[in-house]
């Protein structure tokens, strides 16, 4: 994301910058945490030099932040790359995403799982978190609906071993597929204790396993906003750029949904100024009466709570270490 967002900048400015004036870009870690974003969210709200704001992250970060922006006299408009809690729709009148929220990764996972995979029996180990509970929501609810069965449902922690519910999976009869609703980390645990009790159950799960590499993550399935081998000249241009400027670095959704926000402010700065509350009510018009905005992730167009609903939801592969497009057989 910050890479993405530094190349965004270099060529923002070498077009001559917001107005004149040259974009600076100020980063901040919140290290997923929500107390750091509360934190983090006030200094840059009360920083009269900061006109948006690129983020959060994760979903835990952003619903923590998003009322701090919001509130007081001068609102900062917030503009997630990734953030993708259903929660968050609505949130506040300055808060906007890019990527579809779990609402849409769920369903898109359970009909890939049901009708590509013709799986009917799932195992779904999900983080017992804001985003995990989202994705298996809406997983579960689409995949009973097209007839299939859930043979486990299972809540975890970070960290937490995962060999037990596996085992448990297996004395049950075994599952057509397992669905991972957590992170990268709790999904390379999954995937050592798959080896481990020998089951090569197919693997699936959503964003939040965008970066899993290794032999073992091989065949894995992963939900994105974005694949970097989309077609357009657009996409295929920033590719290049980053490839050039960051050789052997691995780009994702987040990477790409910060250049696009980068570059849709840029639109809308040079056109209307950098007024705060101008760039907000911009934004809440973007695909509406202003138009959309085609970027490298596709068109962005914010409805009513700040979503972009005509963004589709991809299922990419994991092949040499890198999450591509999969080639219909």
């Amino acid at each position: 994301m910050r890479l993405a967002a530094q190349l965004a900048e270099r060529e923002i400015n070498a077009r001559g910058g917001l107005r004149g004036r040259p974009l600076q870009l100020v980063f901040a870690d919140d290290s997923a945490r929500d107390t750091v974003a509360i934190r983090i969210a006030r200094r840059f709200r009360d920083d009269s030099r900061m006109v948006a704001v690129v983020g959060h992250v994760t979903s835990v970060a952003t619903l923590a932040a998003a009322p701090v922006y919001a509130a007081g006299g001068d609102p900062l408009p917030l503009i997630s790359p990734s953030a993708s809690s259903p929660d968050l729709s609505g949130i506040s009148p300055s808060f906007f995403r890019v990527c579809p929220s779990d609402l849409a990764h769920g369903p898109r996972l359970a009909r890939f799982v049901r009708q590509r995979l013709h799986a009917t029996t799932v195992g779904l180990i999900y983080l017992n978190d804001d985003y995990g509970r989202g994705v298996r929501r809406t997983f579960a609810a689409e995949f009973i609906r097209l007839g299939g069965r859930l043979v486990a449902d299972d809540p975890t922690l970070p960290s937490t071993p995962l060999e037990p519910f596996l085992a448990r999976m297996r004395r049950r009869g075994g599952v057509d597929a397992l669905v991972l609703a957590v992170e990268r980390p709790t999904a390379e645990l999954a995937l050592r204790d798959l080896a481990a009790l020998g089951l090569r159950w197919p693997v699936v799960g959503g964003d939040a396993l965008t970066g899993l590499s290794g032999p073992q993550a091989e065949g894995v399935h992963i939900s994105s906003a974005y694949l970097p081998d989309r077609p357009g000249a657009r996409n295929a241009a920033f590719i290049d750029a980053y490839a050039r400027t960051y050789p052997g670095q691995t780009l994702d959704h987040r990477g790409a949904g910060a250049y696009d926000v980068l570059h849709l402010l840029e639109r809308l700065i040079n056109e209307g100024g950098a007024d705060r509350r101008a760039i907000r009510d911009r934004l809440a018009k973007v695909g509406r009466s202003e138009p959309a905005f085609e970027g490298v992730t596709g068109t962005i167009a914010f409805d009513e709570a700040g979503d972009v609903p005509g963004k589709p939801v991809m299922i990419g592969v994991v092949r040499n270490g890198r999450l591509v497009s999969e080639v219909a057989p």
